[in-house]
């Protein structure tokens, strides 16, 4: 009997475990079923979310994005604004500083024509004052001349006379003897 035992005791066990398992099986199909209904309504659920979410990811991007592009346009209007005002002045800018240029090119003009004019005014002038100087220096050596021969005919006239007859005092004769 020993060796029956090891059937009987097994067979037995397995007997018991069939029926408390197929007892169970139905009760775990029921609560698969149940966890995988669950699971699809979770799924679902969660999916439904997902769009919804989604959705309003795109609404919120589409709105956060309009009004990106908004401030955009906005800079870029400001921006362009901006250009043209600084463009503005720096025509401004530049037609007062050609205006500028010009008026000290006049100037400039006008002061090289009037340094001109009193440079040959200068050089006519020292023409002129050299002129007077040469006719100066002229008429002193003139006078220089006359009266070197002033003197020299004054000389001439001296000898000439000196040598004349007319200019020597006759000669005084000599006194009488006299009568004793």
């Amino acid at each position: 009997m020993k060796k029956w035992m090891y059937l009987i005791f097994p067979g037995v066990m397995l007997g018991m475990f069939l029926v408390v398992y197929f007892s169970h099986v139905e009760e775990t199909h029921a609560k698969e079923k149940a966890i995988a209904i669950k699971i699809a309504q979770d799924k679902a659920d969660a999916e439904a979310k997902k769009k919804s979410a989604e959705s309003k990811a795109r609404e919120d991007a589409k709105k956060r994005q309009d009004e990106r592009d908004a401030a955009d346009a906005k800079a870029a209007q400001e921006k362009i604004a901006k250009q043209a005002a600084d463009d503005k002045k720096v025509q401004d800018a530049t037609a007062e500083y050609t205006a500028k240029g010009n008026t000290a090119t006049k100037q400039v003009s006008e002061q090289e024509a009037e340094l001109d004019r009193l440079r040959k005014e200068k050089d006519k002038t020292s023409r002129e004052a050299f002129d007077l100087a040469k006719k100066v220096e002229l008429a002193r050596i003139a006078r220089r001349n006359a009266e070197l021969e002033i003197q020299r005919m004054t000389e001439m006239i001296v000898r000439r006379a000196s040598d004349s007859s007319l200019t020597r005092p006759p000669v005084i004769p000599p006194p009488p003897p006299a009568k004793k």
